[in-house]
């Protein structure tokens, strides 16, 4: 994985308060994304011949409540009144088993999660985490990817996968700082 973070740019600021959220845009529906997301997930493991087990899809569910990477423990955290018995191990073998599936991503830099976008086929992963709204954008970004095969190909090196998180500002971000 190549983590890239660009501590030199300067960053816009859009509150005095680093923690405040940005409600998404109001043409965004975002239950429509969790909807496929799931009926996507329970396509694709009947197609394969895996189960996506209650737990599994609650976890995945929790996951697709927003477009923001979510923690092991945070998971853990809110499937326990769902799940009186879930233990981290019940998270863990969920989240493995939602990676393995490809219906997730694991966000490297934040130790954390989020939904996979495409997960209908096996792809490499350019993800776009922004500082100010914790959002995490999925994009495919053939272009980079081709130009790092080459790069690979001329070092003569073997990537196994591909996956580029950058952080910085997203453009709902910047559209509400006024720059």
């Amino acid at each position: 994985m190549i983590t890239l973070d660009f501590k030199k740019m300067p960053i816009m600021t859009i509150s005095s308060n680093p923690s405040q959220t940005i409600p998404p845009p109001a043409t965004h529906d975002h239950q429509k994304c969790v909807n496929k997301a799931l009926s996507t997930a329970e396509q694709l493991c009947v197609e394969r011949g895996v189960q996506l087990t209650s737990i599994r899809h609650q976890v995945l569910a929790l996951i697709w409540e927003s477009h923001k990477a979510v923690k092991a423990y945070d998971l853990l955290d809110r499937l326990k009144p769902l799940q009186q018995s879930a233990k981290p191990a019940t998270i863990y073998r969920a989240l493995d088993f939602l990676i393995g599936q490809g219906l997730i991503h694991r966000v490297e830099s934040l130790n954390a999660f989020v939904g996979c976008r495409c997960s209908g086929h096996q792809h490499e992963q350019l993800l776009l985490i922004c500082k100010n709204c914790q959002e995490v954008e999925e994009r495919t970004a053939t272009k980079v990817m081709q130009a790092l095969s080459e790069e690979f190909a001329q070092a003569g090196f073997i990537a196994h996968s591909k996956a580029i998180e950058i952080h910085g500002i997203c453009a709902k971000c910047t559209d509400l700082s006024g720059d």
